[in-house]
């Protein structure tokens, strides 16, 4: 261990360099024991989150020695499934723990094939690229002979499956887009729907040294540069950029941006030549704009019954958008909703409209405000990283359908223009993430987790799915082990130094699936012979070499765990799609045209009547203007959180100091607060005909009125956890949200799309419990 080159840790203590999703840090170790952490001095506007960690590594919450599931051990595979979450556990010793995964992944492969197990996980659970829990199972799975898998991921699946059809590539949707620098020069005015959260920027994928967001945007600011932003909540986009805020109905963006779409076009201010020079498709959607197909043309009064935008303010923006250089952003919560596809499919066809795409500070750009590093110039080789191999099955479900899977094993569903068919799960190992928080409908999910024989979970803390396991491996922390963040969008790469040894009997998941692959004839495989600093030592190298093609040559990576980060990338300037406009004959795109299909044959071709071949407003089935809101009058939005990453550490530091009465904070405006008898502090109870929560209420001008706003990642809690819609104490609005897919096309997540009604609670209500261990008694 040794101390950050920039800063002084404390009498008698050392500071030990580290890294997470929510930035760097030093972890403060005195006598060996993990007293507090901080950021680096040199980070402007570093993460409140990260002051947490400490509180929730020596939490009560974790997961303190391999545990059996009661039932399970008593009467095997699926007998008891339906006590999940409300049986106890029986502690086991991990020899006896590492022997019945294996025989289980064995008896399960040998007995109805690779196919019948499920590898779940999902990418957040460490910034660090050795330790990571999804890649090491991976690796585990596809080395015994493949898994069910997932594709896509529930951030922007809608827009990973629409993209490829319009630009020939997802990349966009992602967060390859026009850099900071160029739009700080060069744009004059910015439209943002979903606005610019500068909340959701205190994370990257593989962690940031310097969280840059902010000054960014100032800088684009200070540049001349003036804000729409187009959203329900209007601090969705930050006080210092003072935006003009728009409130739009949630899940009517299409609308608006048809509206926009028939302004351009009325008026004579769209760019024909470079719809015609540098777009496929451009007659038919003028013909829907003017309604020569259906009938209605999407005039700004249209729009306005729709959106809830003023006709007048609609015309002045298109007006305004046409008259400077300008970027529209969307975020990637508008495509996490009934026809999700559409708004990003739509945005683009705006963006040719006004023909700016391709010129510096113009265009469109997707996710920016979505994570810290968006918006800032990727290298062009891959972070460091562990090889997983390839799954001799190649099987795979879209990310967002599991449930659909566990219920319905056997039957076809339609993807992407394929009719697939559900494997039969029969052994769930998921690692590395928690689906009682990502997953929608979390009362169908319930029912769903019922289904398989065996769930093993490799787990830091009992989370709602570890609670729900049959088998609970206890995984260390990132500070109690060795690895390296990186992200591809931040310039540096930095050492992440063990800072405390495991705690209780924790082990590495590395460890862990190393004595499962020993028990099934592939440790050597699976480890190459190799241990964590090896391994280490090893990606590192394989990093340093892809990136001798591109940049001067790094250090030595002695230098670099020495010195505890390095400068990786110099950065440089990106303008989307340029070389396209430069040249669209030497570097067409990859659609069947080589140009932007704004109509597409394809997808027109899959018959898809929510997905045709061009975007087109499709009412959600779940929104304000459908015949659901009678009973439920209020739109959910169930955004990411500030306190937290998803629902990592909710029950520390900042996430923990939120609550009231122990809930979820929600906010919903004053009218519909005064409306309902609700005040600021009040237990509200939220609820529909999926289920039902607490949370505590916060009365709020900046919620439009007809939208509660609860964030995810409140640990799930239901007043009985062995019953299906059972009231939640905690304030999880996943058990509201609807679990359908955007559409065929993209089958994403539809969180989005939730109509709900908000009441206050007469009587004192149970306290939510929703970090306590569950019961563990040895025989």
């Amino acid at each position: 261990m040794s101390e950050l080159p920039h800063g002084r840790p404390e009498p008698g203590s050392i500071a030990v360099p580290h890294g997470s999703h929510w930035g760097a840090f030093e972890a403060v170790v005195s006598n060996g024991r993990l007293s507090s952490t901080r950021p680096p001095a040199d980070d402007a506007s570093p993460s409140p989150i990260v002051a947490g960690i400490a509180e929730a590594v020596g939490s009560d919450a974790r997961v303190r020695t391999p545990v059996v599931r009661r039932g399970w051990l008593e009467q095997g595979p699926g007998a008891t499934s339906t006590r999940r979450g409300a049986d106890e556990f029986v502690p086991v010793s991990w020899d006896r723990a590492l022997d019945l995964v294996a025989g289980e992944l064995d008896r399960v492969r040998r007995g109805y094939g690779n196919a019948a197990i499920f590898g779940g996980s999902y990418g957040w659970s460490s910034a660090g690229r050795f330790h990571h829990a999804k890649t090491q199972l991976t690796r585990l799975l596809n080395l015994l002979g493949g898994f069910t898998g997932q594709v896509s991921n529930y951030s922007f699946a809608a827009a990973d499956a629409v993209l490829p059809h319009v630009l020939g590539t997802p990349r966009p949707g992602a967060g390859h887009v026009t850099s900071w620098d160029v739009l700080a020069e060069n744009t004059r005015f910015w439209v943002a729907f979903g606005g610019l959260p500068v909340k959701n920027t205190q994370v990257e994928g593989g962690g940031t040294l310097r969280h840059g967001f902010a000054a960014n945007l100032r800088a684009v600011k200070h540049g001349g540069a003036r804000f729409i932003s187009v959203s329900p909540i209007r601090d969705d986009s930050p006080a210092f950029l003072d935006s003009r805020w728009v409130p739009v109905r949630p899940g009517t963006d299409t609308a608006l941006m048809l509206g926009l779409a028939f302004t351009l076009l009325d008026r004579g201010l769209h760019n024909e030549d470079f719809l015609r020079r540098y777009c496929t498709g451009w007659e038919r959607v003028r013909a829907y704009l003017r309604g020569d197909i259906d009938g209605t043309p999407k005039t700004p009064e249209w729009a306005e019954g729709i959106c809830g935008v003023p006709g007048a303010t609609i015309r002045w923006l298109a007006e305004t958008m046409a008259a400077h250089r300008t970027m529209l952003s969307a975020t990637w919560s508008l495509q996490r909703a009934d026809n999700g596809e559409q708004p990003y499919w739509m945005l683009i066809t705006l963006a040719a409209m006004l023909g700016q795409i391709g010129l510096a500070g113009g265009g469109f750009g997707f996710a920016y405000g979505c994570e810290d590093g968006i918006g800032n110039t990727r290298y062009p080789f891959a972070a460091p990283e562990l090889p997983r191999g390839a799954n001799p099955i190649g099987t795979a479900i879209p990310v967002a359908r599991i449930s659909d899977m566990l219920l319905y094993p056997g039957k076809p569903y339609e993807f992407g223009g394929q009719v697939l068919t559900y494997p039969d799960i029969k052994l769930i190992y998921w690692a590395g993430g928690n689906p009682f928080h990502h997953h929608q409908d979390l009362n169908r999910l319930m029912e769903a987790w019922r289904r398989p024989e065996t769930i093993v979970v490799n787990e830091i803390w009992w989370t709602a799915t570890a609670k729900r396991a049959d088998i609970v491996l206890p995984a260390t922390s990132t500070l109690e082990r060795n690895d390296i963040a990186a992200s591809a969008r931040d310039a540096h790469l930095v050492a992440m130094k063990q800072a405390i040894r495991p705690l209780h009997q924790a082990r590495h998941d590395h460890e862990i699936f190393a004595g499962v692959a020993d028990r099934l004839g592939v440790g050597s495989a699976f480890t190459e012979e190799m241990g964590e600093m090896q391994w280490l030592r090893r990606i590192y190298d394989d990093f340093r070499v892809r990136a001798a093609r591109h940049v001067d040559p790094l250090p030595e990576f002695d230098e670099f765990w020495r010195a505890g980060r390095i400068r990786v990338w110099p950065g440089g300037r990106t303008v989307l799609l340029q070389e396209f406009r430069a040249d669209p004959a030497t570097y067409p795109l990859r659609t069947p045209s080589g140009r932007i299909e704004l109509y597409s044959e394809v997808v027109a071709g899959f018959g898809y009547a929510e997905c045709p071949g061009h975007a087109v407003w499709v009412p959600p089935r779940e929104w304000r203007g459908s015949d659901a809101s009678a009973r439920y009058p209020l739109h959910l939005i169930s955004n990411q959180p500030a306190t937290r990453l998803h629902s990592q550490l909710d029950m520390a530091g900042v996430s923990a100091a939120s609550k009231i009465d122990g809930r979820e904070p929600c906010r919903m405006n004053p009218l519909d607060a005064q409306a309902r008898g609700i005040a600021t502090g009040d237990t509200v109870r939220i609820h529909n005909e999926r289920g039902s929560c607490l949370a505590g209420a916060i009365v709020d001008d900046a919620v439009m009125e007809g939208v509660v706003q609860l964030s995810t990642g409140a640990w799930f809690a239901p007043a009985d956890p062995a019953v299906s819609g059972s009231l939640d104490l905690h304030g999880n609005p996943n058990t509201l949200t609807p679990d359908r897919g955007t559409s065929r096309l993209g089958q994403g997540p539809s969180a989005h799309s939730a109509l709900v009604e908000v009441e206050r609670t007469q009587d004192p209500m149970p306290a939510p419990q929703a970090h306590r261990p569950p019961d563990i008694r040895r025989f």
